[in-house]
């Protein structure tokens, strides 16, 4: 008579020369060592194997099959659809960081420029700004009455003083929030209580909660003169592909009511934008390594266009004519109107998560 021991997932009876249940699937006998830990870790979620090729051939160089078989049910020899797009997401959003490094740096560099370098330098006598005094400072010149009647201090210190009173007539404004710079810049100087500042914005206690998180973003993005803002719109992209994704699936669901379910529309969906993310890890790689002309990029990109009309002729099997009016009409929809929209969610997101 056969040994038999029991699952400890399950719990089933089985015969013991059993490697793996045959109920569930999982290891007869293993002790959780930490390299069966990482290993399982790295197998579950960033495993590449040779479904990834047979996936990834065929994605680039033959649109719409991967997705039409994997929708007719030939799924095992294929990556699911949603574990490829992770993966190659993760890779392109690595490459998209070393790419836009120096960019962000010479963005903020100007972002910064267009403030003050140094607020406390506002103050020096040594970089007052002729021009706001100019023609007052000529009519007390000429008014030699005047000048004759005061000593060459009190002078400096009446034209500083002029200075001080036009330089308070500056207003700064963000997004509906006013106040006066030298008046924020001076309780800056004195590092004076974060509600000091806000009350600057009209922004008291009993202002809304939504109010004082925008104005406090607002007095941030001053303070720090903009550094990080455009990592902090960068960072809001995975966000916005969760919604951009299924918004894609929708419209495709609208153009083809009747070629199966939402779910089949998601497939396509992650797989043209796993494609998509594929052609853009080729650019960023490609800039990586050399100075790639800027018209090369743009014929990349624009060649996806034709990728998606011949992946919508083989995935849902309508003519060319028809399936260049709906890719029109999907690409109108798409690039024309959801994404503006989710340029403005993304911008007041940033600022929301600077």
């Amino acid at each position: 008579m056969s040994k038999t021991t029991s699952c400890l997932n399950c719990e089933s009876e089985f015969d013991a020369s059993f490697n793996y249940c045959p109920i569930c699937g999982q290891k007869s006998s293993e002790d959780l060592t930490m390299k069966v830990l990482f290993n399982q870790t790295i197998s579950n979620y960033f495993s590449i194997d040779v479904r990834f090729f047979k996936s990834y051939i065929p994605l680039m160089f033959n649109p719409g099959v991967v997705a039409r078989k994997y929708v007719d049910g030939k799924r095992l020899q294929y990556l699911h659809p949603a574990q490829f797009y992770l993966f190659i997401s993760v890779v392109f959003f690595f490459l998209f960081s070393l790419v836009t490094r120096q960019q962000q740096q010479e963005f903020e560099s100007a972002i910064k420029e267009s403030f003050e370098t140094d607020i406390n330098e506002k103050f020096a006598p040594a970089n007052l700004n002729p021009k706001n005094t100019k023609p007052l400072k000529e009519a007390l010149a000429n008014n030699k009455t005047l000048m004759d009647s005061i000593s060459q201090k009190e002078q400096a210190a009446n034209l500083m003083l002029l200075d001080s009173v036009l330089s308070d007539t500056i207003n700064i404004e963000f997004f509906g929030f006013k106040t006066k710079k030298s008046s924020l810049d001076s309780l800056i100087v004195i590092n004076a209580p974060r509600e000091e500042k806000l009350a600057l914005f009209g922004i008291t206690e009993k202002s809304g909660g939504f109010q004082r998180l925008l104005g406090s973003q607002m007095l941030k993005i001053y303070e720090q003169r903009g550094g990080g803002i455009l990592k902090s719109f960068y960072d809001t992209i995975p966000i916005a592909m969760f919604f951009l994704l299924p918004i894609f699936a929708l419209i495709l669901k609208i153009l083809y009511p009747n070629k199966g379910y939402f779910a089949h529309h998601m497939v396509f969906s992650l797989y043209f934008f796993t494609f998509l993310f594929m052609v853009l890890c080729f650019i960023a790689f490609s800039n990586l390594i050399t100075d790639v002309p800027g018209w090369i990029d743009t014929l990349v990109i624009v060649s996806t266009f034709f990728y998606l009309v011949l992946a919508l002729r083989k995935f849902y099997g309508q003519g060319m004519i028809l399936t260049l009016f709906k890719t029109g009409i999907l690409s109108f929809m798409y690039f024309i109107l959801v994404i503006p929209i989710s340029l403005v969610f993304m911008v007041f997101l940033s600022l929301l998560l600077y």
